[in-house]
């Protein structure tokens, strides 16, 4: 798709990310993960991110992200697939050929490696990935890679290829900065752990969409509040926070690297065996699973 394609694309619905499958002894599984991203395909997902945050790209190797980002277009049907890029320059430089090579649609640009870089460093090193590449890019805002408004405008006159911005921070001001410095220029995605907790507020500075880690095991559930907030009903979104995510974030606020093992939990819950998250990140416990089970079980999943 050209990235003028996939920029439309992206904005027209709801997104999600599937997580990485792996064996017990830590190996991509690519099987399962084929037949994960297949059934998720059918949920009418706007697009779908491989090996992006919540598919553990910071455990993956780059030639993992295009194993799993060509196991993920054979497996999508017409949906289209963004892959994670990130790193520093080389790595990212790296990873952008290899997943243009396997097919992506477009490039989910995560934070840079571990260092804080000023405003210029960061305007280098993004257009850097854009020059690399002729696949549209999603600059991820977050973390110690936090782009201000100024250098997003550089960047989107410094690169036709680069057609979204994805929040991180929940820094609504910073975000109504960009949208309205930016306009239509990009499409905006919010990109916060459990966003749903935060469409609300989000859709009100611009942030139309944004991609849903619970989509990954009950996607009925995720399209419905989506509908709901696109459609300014309160009374549905409330309803739904109460019943799922209000106890579902508690549940993952246990520990650090939750975000990630609660979702992976909740897929093999609902059937689709993703097998264990990597280390550094832990897996749910016995307890924490049976609470899970219970929210995916009166949320019809």
């Amino acid at each position: 798709m050209s990235p003028e394609e996939i920029k439309s694309r992206v904005g027209s619905g709801l997104l999600s990310f599937p997580v990485t499958h792996f064996t017990s002894d830590y190996h991509l599984n690519l099987d399962s993960y084929q037949r994960h991203v297949e059934w998720l395909s059918g949920f009418e997902a706007a697009a779908l991110f491989a090996a992006g945050g919540t598919g553990e790209f910071f455990s993956l190797s780059p030639a993992e992200v295009g194993h799993v980002t060509r196991a993920a277009k054979q497996a999508s049907g017409e949906v289209p697939i963004i892959a994670g890029c990130g790193y520093g320059m080389s790595l990212a430089h790296e990873t952008a050929r290899i997943v243009e090579g396997a097919g992506a649609d477009g490039i989910l640009l995560l934070p840079h490696y571990l260092t804080e870089a000023p405003q210029e460093g960061i305007f280098a090193h993004v257009k850097a990935v854009c020059d690399a590449t002729g696949l549209g890019v999603i600059l991820y805002n977050r973390a110690n890679s936090v782009a201000n408004a100024d250098t997003v405008a550089r960047l989107a006159d410094a690169c036709p290829n680069l057609i979204g911005f994805k929040d991180g921070t929940g820094k609504v001001d910073l975000v109504r900065h960009v949208t309205a410095k930016l306009g239509d220029r990009l499409c905006y995605i919010g990109g916060m752990p459990t966003h749903e907790l935060f469409a609300e507020g989000f859709n009100g500075v611009g942030v139309t969409t944004y991609s849903s880690a619970v989509f990954n095991f009950v996607p009925k559930l995720a399209q419905r509040f989506y509908r709901a907030m696109r459609a300014g009903d309160r009374a549905v979104m409330e309803e739904i926070l109460r019943s799922f995510f209000f106890p579902f974030a508690a549940l993952r606020d246990r520990k650090a690297g939750y975000p990630v093992s609660i979702i992976k939990a909740g897929v093999d819950l609902v059937g689709y065996g993703p097998g264990p998250v990597r280390p550094p990140l832990i897996d749910l416990d016995g307890e924490e699973r049976e609470i899970l089970r219970q929210l995916i079980a009166a949320a019809g999943g």
